[in-house]
């Protein structure tokens, strides 16, 4: 009865939250009522419609920049931009106000924006030579409506549907030989060998979903799609833009460019009742290129990993029980003497490593961002890193980092204290700023790339100075607390005392040495992840959006087993061969899962992006070493407190005379 009890309580706790969560909407993810302005009696309502724009970016080229750094029409300088969060800034978005005046259910037909006219001068034909090079990176515009990203929907080659981009090119350039580009290949009238196309007119089309009925009132938009065009309008003439008109295009060496900016918008309303606003964001996600996963292919890999896991500890187990039995049988002092096997080296297993100091800080650094990456895949599961949620994603990594500075400060010293090293104010020294300090110089001096590039991420002074305040005034403490609280505790005990001199390690073959063990051991961790390794990877270098953190979740839970049995197996195998040298083993072998991730990222850049350039190379893997370092600290503490607890568990077991 007791438990009927409780699961009706936790069940009416579930339903209140529900229909409390029913009403309730993150910060800037409510939903926007728009009106007609002389229609409307709702003072809530809105009938103007802000177009925002972003930084442009490119697949040619991990360099982004402003909008404002490609000469369009900009907007006048009293407009304020929205704030960006810390997530936003550090990833380089720069979202700015734009001149184009939509009105709710006002339809605009070839409406001028701005024009630009280009001389001989000096500050012209940088202005035009920079416009040039974009176009031929094939540099892509990010706009927004209603905090929702404007699409440009075309059909793909071979495949009957359309893919919806988030971005939309800039224009089109044919090479001297005379291939275009895909944007080039929608129009018959980009055939001039050598020329740069400008899409100087985009076609806005914004879905409503009207509010009658409901129990909102006023329209939600549900979609705003866009279709760039190439225009060639003259100089003095009313601007038109139907019918069958020149594309804009200049070749690589001209005088002088005239390029007028024109849109149009139209109104259509939703005709499918069942498209809630909520679900909004499907068509976008749906089509998105390569997020039609091969799930047969992706569940058979996480099928054999989990049944090669169940292998490996079902043998484990079977074989240990055997040992321990076989151990504490033995009860004469002949069957003493006749020992084999991995308690042979209990007087030696527990012996401090070389170099504890390093060992202790890279645990507590690894245990902070084992911790950071938990509570960031929660969150994410949660809906709370959404998608349409900007920069939220990087501002939670950020700040559980600086504010799990105590578990690193905590690990790091109990480990040190209990490895016997006497240097504390060192290892607390040395917690708190060698790794983070190490990051954050890559960090830097990869922002002074962007800075001498002129990019659009390259983070403001400002900020860079808001995370060293973020870093010295939360992290550091904290990182110290831990450290002092870890210091304070008793040294941990050991199941078995430790002789004084230490037992002589016999020949080992080439299955049992160090450097193959460590190799093998990464092979098996990193098979259960390739495949959603792309697809992180193809999110963050093709400017794709990745919002799969459920299933990223899962395959993160078996790493995580796959990482720790895989640990433990050849940590049993080198402990019967008398080998007593586990502690970095242990985590080299977890660790060694990034290699194989870094050795995977130069194939992903070789065979699957297009990036051009020295400084673009530079930055490439100037962030892929980052991200490769993390989750070496990542998959080594989890290498290491397995097999640790393993190491102290079975010692524990069998009697030791």
């Amino acid at each position: 009865m007791e438990h009927c009890s409780s699961l009706g309580l936790i069940s009416l706790v579930l339903c209140l939250w529900i229909s409390y969560a029913a009403a309730f909407y993150l910060p800037g993810l409510a939903p926007i009522s728009y009106c007609e302005t002389e229609k409307s009696t709702n003072p809530a309502c809105s009938s103007k419609i802000d177009l925002f724009v972003n930084r442009l970016d490119s697949i040619e080229s991990v360099i982004p920049y402003e909008y404002a750094r490609f000469d369009f029409c900009l907007p006048p300088t009293d407009k304020t931009s929205p704030t960006e969060n810390l997530g936003q800034v550090v990833f380089g978005e720069r979202i700015r106000p734009s001149l184009y005046n939509i009105t709710f259910k006002k339809d605009v037909a070839c409406k001028q924006l701005c024009v630009k006219k280009y001389t001989d001068k000096p500050e012209d034909k940088t202005k035009l030579e920079f416009l040039r090079s974009g176009i031929a990176l094939n540099y892509q515009n990010h706009w927004i409506i209603d905090n929702m990203p404007v699409t440009w929907c075309y059909e793909v080659a071979d495949e009957v549907r359309k893919y919806c981009s988030t971005g939309f090119p800039i224009g089109c350039h044919v090479s001297e030989d005379g291939q275009a580009r895909d944007a080039c290949v929608t129009s018959t009238k980009f055939n001039k060998p050598g020329m740069h196309y400008v899409f100087n007119h985009v076609d806005i089309e914004i879905k409503y979903h009207d509010g009658t009925g409901e129990e909102w009132e006023g329209a939600r938009l549900m979609s705003a799609k866009v279709t760039p065009r190439s225009i060639n309008h003259k100089e003095g003439e009313v601007p038109k833009c139907d019918g069958d008109l020149d594309a804009m295009g200049f070749p690589a060496e001209t005088k002088s460019v005239y390029i007028a900016y024109t849109y149009s918008v139209t109104f259509l309303q939703e005709t499918d009742p069942n498209h809630k606003w909520a679900s909004r964001w499907d068509y976008i996600l749906d089509s998105m290129p390569h997020t039609k996963i091969q799930w047969f292919s992706i569940m058979n890999s996480l099928v054999i990993v989990l049944f090669l896991s169940g292998m490996v500890a079902m043998i484990m187990l079977r074989t240990l029980h055997k040992d321990i039995a076989r151990y504490n049988q033995m009860e004469s002092a002949e069957d003493a003497q006749e020992e084999f096997g991995w308690k042979l080296v209990h007087g030696d297993v527990f012996r401090p490593p070389k170099k504890g100091m390093l060992l202790s800080i890279m645990l507590g650094c690894g245990s902070q961002i084992f911790i950071m990456v938990f509570f960031t895949l929660v969150f994410a599961c949660l809906g709370f890193l959404s998608p349409a949620n900007r920069g939220a994603l990087m501002t939670c990594s950020l700040v559980l980092f600086v504010c799990l500075g105590s578990p690193a400060g905590y690990v790091s010293a109990r480990i040190y204290k209990m490895v016997g090293g006497e240097l504390w104010k060192t290892n607390v020294l040395l917690s708190a700023f060698f790794f983070p300090g190490l990051m954050f110089g890559i960090f830097f001096l990869l922002n002074l790339v962007l800075w001498t590039e002129g990019s659009s991420a390259a983070v403001p002074f400002t900020t860079l100075l808001a995370l060293l305040a973020m870093w010295f005034g939360i992290s550091v403490p904290l990182t110290f607390l831990g450290a002092y609280l870890g210091f304070k505790k008793k040294p941990i005990e050991q199941p078995v005392r430790t002789n004084q001199i230490p037992r002589q390690i016999p020949d080992q073959s080439i299955y049992t040495r160090a450097a193959p063990g460590i190799i093998m051991g990464g092979v098996l961790p990193f098979g259960c992840i390739f495949i959603q390794l792309f697809f992180i990877l193809n999110s963050i270098w093709s400017h794709q959006i990745y919002y799969m953190f459920g299933f990223l979740f899962v395959v993160c839970l078996i790493l995580l087993v796959t990482v720790s049995e895989t640990t433990i197996l050849l940590c049993y195998f080198h402990l019967c061969a008398e080998d007593y040298h586990w502690w970095w083993r242990s985590f080299l072998t977890g660790g060694c899962t990034a290699v194989y991730f870094f050795l995977y990222s130069i194939h992903f850049f070789v065979t699957k992006l297009t990036i051009t350039g020295t400084a673009s190379t530079f930055l490439y893997f100037g962030y892929t070493l980052i991200m490769v370092m993390i989750f070496f600290l990542f998959t080594g503490t989890v290498g290491f407190f397995a097999c640790f607890f393993f190491v102290r568990k079975i010692y524990s077991i069998v009697k030791v005379d």
